[in-house]
């Protein structure tokens, strides 16, 4: 009878009870705060590239289209002078350039030129820049709007040229959520790098 007793008393403790539930519940507390800084310092980091392109492209498009060459390597000012805001940026937001430099930059004709670097612990791709000073703006056709990218142009048909300048950047991002979503037997695959396209009209 003793006994008996003793045992129900046993099994109403409920502090091995609190331990499981905090053993249980840790992981997922863990993704959770994990997920909160991981998502937004990937949502400020894609802010931050969006401003320098579309900044980057404005600078470019209101110099002069008169010195990209056609056929040539060498860096006009126009671009040079969107490389420099770029970069600069880069250093004013204590953002790692991946060791690009500004002559590390390759030439596609007619006017896109083409900056990358994954060197000084830049994950994956790295950063890829590219600025096209002979941007063709797409013809819409139905009710989504045109893709945007900044490769050399494919001009179709008769369409208007209204040229402009689109700027390009890709720069590599290092998840930790899929590390520890991994704990919860999840597997999630998220985007290696973060990217911003920005256009603007050449007014030269």
């Amino acid at each position: 009878m003793r006994a008996l007793v003793h045992l129900r008393r046993n099994l109403r403790e409920e502090r091995g009870a609190q331990i499981v539930e905090f053993a249980v519940s840790l992981p997922l507390l863990v993704v959770f705060v994990v997920g909160i800084f991981d998502f937004s310092g990937a949502f400020t980091l894609k802010q931050k590239l969006t401003n320098i392109a579309r900044d980057a492209a404005r600078v470019a498009a209101a110099d002069p289209a008169s010195d990209v060459p056609s056929s040539s390597t060498t860096l006009p000012a126009s671009v040079a002078d969107a490389y420099q805001l770029i970069a600069s940026y880069f250093t004013a937001n204590q953002l790692n350039n991946c060791g690009v430099t500004a002559g590390s930059g390759s030439f596609a004709a007619p006017a896109t030129w083409t900056f990358s670097a994954s060197g000084s612990g830049c994950a994956g791709s790295g950063l890829i820049i590219i600025i096209n000073r002979g941007y063709y703006f797409p013809e819409t056709s139905g009710s989504l709007p045109p893709s945007v990218s900044c490769q050399p142009p494919v001009v179709v048909g008769a369409q208007t040229a209204v040229i402009g300048t689109c700027v390009s950047i890709q720069y590599a991002y290092a998840w930790r959520f899929g590390n520890v979503a991994s704990l919860l037997g999840s597997t999630t695959v998220l985007p290696s790098a973060l990217s911003a396209t920005a256009v603007a009209v050449n007014e030269n």
